[in-house]
C-alpha cells in the first residue's frame, strides 16, 4: 500500500510503500516498510500510479492506495483506496519522519502540504505488531477481559500507541486491539531484532495477546527472508 498526501492547492506527494501481507482472516497483524519483496523499479512505479489516482479525483487529506503484487511475474494491481489515515501509518511516519496527522490537520485549514516528493526520503526500516487481546492457539480466538498487570517497551526506535492501563478492561464489542507497537532501525534484520527484544519487554497479564505469536512469526525463517508466511 502507498501512502498518499494531498492538498488544495493541487500538491500530491507519496511517502513510499508499507507491506502488510501477514494478515489472518484479511485482517493485518504484521506492517513493515519498505516492503521486502519490490525493487526500485517497482517501487516508482507503484508510486507513480497512487499519486496519479489521487490527481484525477482532486483528493485531499491522508489516504491510502493498496495493490496487489504477484512476486511471480512482478506486476501489480490495483485492489482499493482508503481515504483515511490508517493503522500502520506509524511505520510511514517511522522511515519518513513526516507527522501525517498534522498535514491532516494542515490540508483542513486550508495549508499546504510541509512536504515535497524531493523532499520523501526513507531511511531504515520499521515494523509495527498489532497487539491483540486474541489467542493464536485458539484460531485467533479474541480474549476480551480485565488486564491485571501492564508494562510497555521502551528505548531509541521504540514506540508504543495504547490507551490502557492495568484496571483496563477490553470489551467484547469492539475490535480486540490493545496497542500497536512499532520499531525503527537502519536495516530490516536489526528492525527485526529490536522488535524481538521490545516484544521480550512487553508486558500484558490478564487476556491472552498476540505477543507470543508474533515472537514465533519474527523468528521463522521465512518471514527473515522476507516472504510471505501461511
Amino acid at each position: 500500500e502507498i501512502q498518499v498526501l494531498g492538498d488544495s492547492h493541487g500538491n500530491v506527494v507519496h511517502l513510499g510503500e508499507r507491506d502488510c501481507s501477514t494478515q489472518r482472516r484479511h485482517q493485518k497483524l504484521i506492517e513493515e516498510a519498505p516492503s521486502p519483496v519490490i525493487d526500485d523499479d517497482i517501487r516508482r512505479q507503484l508510486g507513480e500510479a497512487a499519486v496519479g489516482l489521487a490527481r484525477r479525483v482532486n483528493y485531499q487529506g491522508a489516504g491510502t492506495v493498496e495493490f496487489v503484487f504477484d512476486a511471480q511475474t512482478r506486476r501489480f494491481y490495483f485492489l482499493e483506496m482508503n481515504t483515511r489515515i490508517q493503522v500502520e501509518h506509524t511505520i510511514t511516519e517511522a522511515v519518513t519522519g513526516v507527522d501525517l496527522v498534522r498535514e491532516q490537520v494542515r490540508v483542513a485549514a486550508g495549508e499546504p502540504l510541509s512536504v515535497t516528493q524531493d523532499a520523501v526520503s526513507p531511511r531504515g526500516h520499521a515494523f509495527e505488531c498489532r497487539i491483540n487481546a486474541e489467542d493464536a492457539s485458539q484460531r485467533f480466538l479474541p480474549t476480551p477481559g480485565l488486564i491485571t498487570g501492564y508494562r510497555e517497551p521502551s528505548g531509541p526506535g521504540v514506540r508504543v500507541d495504547s490507551g490502557v492501563r492495568a484496571g483496563s478492561v477490553i470489551p467484547e464489542i469492539y475490535d480486540p486491539m490493545v496497542a500497536k507497537l512499532i520499531v525503527w532501525d537502519v536495516d530490516r534484520e536489526t528492525a527485526r531484532r529490536r522488535m524481538l527484544r521490545a516484544l521480550d519487554e512487553y508486558v500484558v497479564e490478564g487476556p491472552p495477546t498476540l505477543i507470543p505469536f508474533h515472537r514465533w512469526l519474527l523468528q521463522e525463517p521465512e518471514f527473515i527472508a522476507g516472504g510471505a508466511c501461511h
